[in-house]
């Protein structure tokens, strides 16, 4: 039997990484002048990616798809192995975790000389829609997990969601992986603002992922700063497009902060109305002199979507257990699930 005492320690795993995070984003954004002018296609719009190849080749192609496949089948394969072995969740790493932060830490370096090899991404062969989708269906998800602890309107869970819920704590790590990890290598490790944001972003999730089963993974303080980064990354981006539309992804994804994820860090009643009327000062502000008051209705159009998501998503997994129990011979009931610690980014 292992000794976990003589294991290395979650918290100083977390913070290892966190640098790693950060150093292995500024070497993606220092590395990318050395990267060759490519004369990209014009920008048509919303649905167009940018940076990428003009005349893809199979073997630019092979390239991408090859490392995203390793790199996704082998945390898939870690996530099966450590949910097999009914491992506890431990302030230690276990070795299978040290494992896929060792995997993560390989291929994220792997893309970025991929980058410098043959430059596409998956951009080259799918949607943008399927990127940016996948993860904002990543950060819904965590809404409906986390419902039951925090609430989803002021503090005040949805008992409808429970379930789902439960469900979904259960599987979430294979979907979360396949998102956070199709996404990276969607993009080539470019070095615009954006690309280096989004980079950080990603390797911060994979080393959430890279945690599980350990104390550090549920850490509200580290799974609400995950969740609340999609704010600065969102912002930026729109920035960096220059379509003036910056207030509608600033505001709209700090009004979830607003409204769910700042109730589960047991701050002060007084702190959480600094934080609202700190919001609702700043939208008055931007309103009154960025942009107009016509435009105001943008600040509800992420929360709005977010929020119908999640009871679309949560009905879904509703009728899956409904469905799985009734041919396993039940009587419609959703088929009873093992208890699950508190949902997390993973």
């Amino acid at each position: 039997m292992t000794d976990r005492t003589t294991q290395p320690r979650a918290g100083l795993a977390l913070a290892a990484g966190i640098a790693f995070c950060f150093g292995f984003a500024a070497l993606a954004g220092a590395l990318a002048q050395l990267l060759p002018a490519i004369p990209f296609a014009p920008d048509t719009g919303a649905a167009h990616y940018y940076w990428q190849l003009p005349t893809p080749t199979a073997w630019t192609r092979a390239a991408a798809w090859t490392g995203y496949l390793l790199h996704q089948v082998t945390i898939w394969a870690l996530i099966w192995y450590a949910q097999r072995s009914r491992l506890g969740y431990t302030a230690a790493l276990h070795p299978v975790n040290v494992a896929a932060l060792g995997a993560n830490a390989f291929f994220v370096l792997l893309h970025l000389g991929q980058t410098h090899l043959t430059y596409d991404g998956l951009a080259q062969d799918v949607s943008i829609w399927t990127s940016f989708g996948s993860v904002a269906l990543l950060l819904v998800i965590v809404l409906i997990m986390e419902n039951r602890r925090r609430g989803l309107f002021f503090g005040h869970p949805v008992a409808w969601l429970n379930e789902p819920g439960r469900a979904l704590r259960k599987y979430h790590g294979y979907y979360f992986a396949w998102a956070v990890i199709y996404t990276f290598w969607y993009h080539p490790m470019e070095g615009t603002l954006g690309h280096v944001a989004g980079t950080f972003y990603t390797a911060l999730l994979m080393l959430q992922g890279s945690l599980f089963f350990t104390r550090v993974h549920t850490n509200r303080w580290w799974t609400v700063t995950l969740e609340v980064l999609v704010i600065v990354h969102g912002t930026l981006v729109a920035v960096m497009q220059d379509n003036g539309m910056w207030p509608m992804f600033l505001f709209g994804f700090a009004a979830i902060f607003i409204v769910t994820q700042m109730h589960g860090l047991g701050l002060p009643r007084w702190l959480r109305w600094g934080f609202a009327l700190t919001y609702f000062g700043a939208v008055a502000a931007t309103y009154a002199t960025v942009r107009t008051w016509s435009a105001l209705p943008d600040v509800l159009r992420i929360p709005i979507t977010d929020y119908v998501l999640v009871f679309l998503i949560a009905a879904l997994v509703w009728a899956g257990m409904v469905g799985t129990a009734k041919l396993r011979g039940r009587d419609g009931q959703p088929a009873a699930l093992p208890p699950a610690p508190p949902a997390t980014l993973s």
